[in-house]
């Protein structure tokens, strides 16, 4: 099933660090563009314009949103020409393949006006810094929300029944693959579902499921076992030659969110908060790990424990994404000082040259 237009995240602010899965979502392209330069280069509006270009000659396009800045592109993939154009700069940093040959370098920085950002060197330098210290705190903040978000999950994992957890997983890949496979090797691709940004959580679900058919709503408490049940189910379709997306979480890393079969028009995520959805199709069901695997009770038993650690696993978040609304007010202040030293008709003439070498590659219509 092709996809017209999805969105995704492809980097994340996690309690682990910037985690990037730039090298996965590009993966298998016969032509990448790299933009380098400097932020207020024009990128993200590099990016957008290409993706309408092609989404205006009938082509689907995956553009990848920035974790940073949710209304900015990090990139776009032409998945059927086998293209893609990435924001190649720090901390997204792709690694070449075949240079020159699969991977070609687009220079934003032939566009600036180098003596006036000579001038300016302290000034970047200073900014520089303050983003980098905003980010170190942001991820400070994010790792100690997860040591709190353990503590939430064992009182969860001590009170589930894991054998019935198995149960329901067993089931569930019987109800989706039942005996059938493709005599084929699947496509595995990983990324993340949603992001922890400046202006708090961001998912992108309603892009990545709008033509799915039939979609599965995980709920339960954390340590109930949806991320394994995701993880068994992505390892069966692979397993059984069905292209597989495997969405991380955009918190902890390790953990899975959601998983979709494009050959099967299926997806199965974990619908909890922050990325908290309810069934509006006739086709979509709820698979509730709480009511089916976890003791009865466990909430009211624990619910004093329970409402201390959400409030301080709160404020940590809050925290967090305190510091990455200033990293990027800060980052702010560095684009525009990069914008005041760029001639933007040279960056309009770089996007239409690799505009041309894209139509003249891919036989679209200028």
């Amino acid at each position: 099933m092709a996809r017209s237009r999805i969105e995704y995240f492809a980097g994340g602010n996690t309690a682990k660090g910037f985690v990037s899965q730039f090298d996965s979502v590009f993966q298998g392209l016969d032509r990448l563009y790299i933009l380098k330069g400097g932020p207020g280069n024009g990128k993200s509006t590099f990016i957008r314009s290409i993706a309408n270009s092609l989404e205006q000659r009938g082509q689907p396009v995956e553009l990848i949103r920035c974790s940073s800045d949710p209304d900015s592109f990090d990139g776009v993939i032409a998945r059927k020409l086998r293209i893609g154009i990435v924001d190649g700069t720090a901390p997204h940093v792709i690694e070449p393949k075949i240079p020159g040959a699969v991977d070609v370098y687009v220079n934003l920085g032939a566009a600036w006006d180098t003596a006036k950002l000579a001038r300016r060197k302290d000034s970047i330098a200073s900014i520089q810094a303050a983003v980098s210290e905003a980010y170190a705190k942001a991820y400070r903040c994010f790792a100690e929300a997860l040591a709190i978000h353990d503590e939430w999950e064992m009182i969860y994992i001590r009170n589930t029944d894991f054998e019935a957890a198995e149960q329901l997983t067993a089931k569930l890949i019987q109800t989706i693959f039942s005996d059938s496979r493709l005599d084929k090797t699947a496509f595995e691709v990983h990324r993340f579902l949603g992001a922890a940004t400046p202006i708090g959580s961001v998912d992108c679900i309603p892009s990545l499921t709008a033509d799915i058919k039939k979609r599965y709503f995980l709920k339960g408490r954390p340590g109930t076992g949806k991320s394994t049940l995701l993880g068994k189910i992505a390892d069966t379709g692979r397993q059984r030659g069905y292209d597989t997306e495997i969405y991380h979480c955009g918190f902890d890393p390790k953990s899975l969110d959601m998983v979709i079969f494009p050959e099967l028009s299926i997806a199965l995520f974990d619908s909890t908060a922050p990325h908290e959805y309810f069934p509006e199709r006739p086709s979509d069901e709820i698979i509730d790990l709480y009511e089916l695997a976890v003791k009865p009770g466990t909430d009211e038993a624990y619910a004093e424990q329970l409402a201390a650690i959400q409030s301080r696993y709160a404020a940590a978040i809050k925290q967090g994404i305190a510091h990455l609304a200033e990293a990027k007010r800060n980052r702010d202040q560095l684009e525009q000082l990069y914008v005041d030293a760029t001639d933007f008709n040279q960056v309009d003439e770089l996007r239409e040259q690799v505009w041309q070498e894209i139509v003249h590659a891919a036989g679209l219509e200028a």
